[in-house]
């Protein structure tokens, strides 16, 4: 963790308010937050997640991962385990809950996701709702194909893996002319791209789209590129539950900017 992070998450927890205040659960949709952590998610999401990420955290295979994304923004590989990438870089069951749920409430029937890893998020929201097709990218070859067999494990059939980086994948998801109901925007942790990144998205998104921003304090630049973001004219809500950052497009949403206690 920087200085900077562990700033900002001084800085959260004096000023978030806490899950179950009333006046913060008159917020519409903030009641998902705290049904995920009541646990109140879909069993048969956790089944099968759980079931998959003990096989990933079993797995010593050394593999060679590309990354594009954070840090540097050049094209790095290194050797890593296959159980080092499950226990550091996968996305914890209490994050894995809170996006079962939003898939399952504003995923529709497109849902789209940017940094794929091992396809444990993907695999949450999928599950989640069987309605949405789930679009995933990944810049490493070699984690994509771990995704895709870890779908097939989990007989999943509505999540597909895009490889590539995001630059060439994203044109091919904009000629689909889809309308995502939920984005997730992980997997490169520069500020600038992930800024570019919701402009391209907020561009083919509807009203009721939800999109999620993971890492949002992970270093400064994150932290001022969310300071943009959730203060875009075309954002009616900003919920902050400081590893992540959730944003509204829809008029039903009471305008605000809110920090939840996660």
């Amino acid at each position: 963790m920087t200085c900077y992070s562990l700033f900002k998450l001084i800085d959260y927890l004096i000023t978030s308010a806490n899950a179950y205040d009333e006046n913060i659960f008159s917020v519409s949709s903030s009641d998902l937050i705290r049904d995920a952590i009541a646990g109140k998610h879909s069993l048969e999401s956790e089944r099968k997640v759980q079931f998959i990420r003990s096989l990933l955290k079993a797995d010593k295979r050394i593999i060679r991962v590309t990354d594009y994304g954070t840090g540097s923004g050049r094209r790095n590989a290194k050797k890593r385990k296959v159980s080092h990438i499950a226990d550091g870089s996968s996305i914890s069951g209490k994050y894995c809950r809170l996006l079962s749920l939003f898939a399952e409430k504003y995923g529709g029937d497109c849902i789209l996701e940017f940094g794929t890893s091992l396809g444990i998020s993907a695999l949450c929201m999928a599950v989640s709702n069987n309605n949405a097709r789930v679009y995933t990218m990944e810049g490493c070859p070699v984690l994509s194909e771990i995704a895709r067999n870890n779908f097939r494990r989990a007989g999943v059939e509505n999540a597909e893996v895009l490889t590539g980086e995001f630059e060439k994948v994203l044109p091919e998801i904009e000629k689909k002319n889809l309308v995502p109901g939920l984005v997730f925007i992980d997997g490169n942790h520069r500020g600038d791209a992930t800024l570019k990144y919701f402009n391209r998205m907020a561009s083919i998104s509807g009203r009721n789209t939800v999109i999620i921003i993971d890492d949002i304090y992970y270093s400064r630049g994150m932290g001022e590129a969310w300071q943009k973001i959730k203060t875009d004219s075309r954002i009616r809500a900003a919920i902050d539950i400081y590893r992540m950052g959730i944003v509204f497009f829809t008029d039903e949403m009471p305008e605000g900017d809110y920090k939840i206690r996660y």
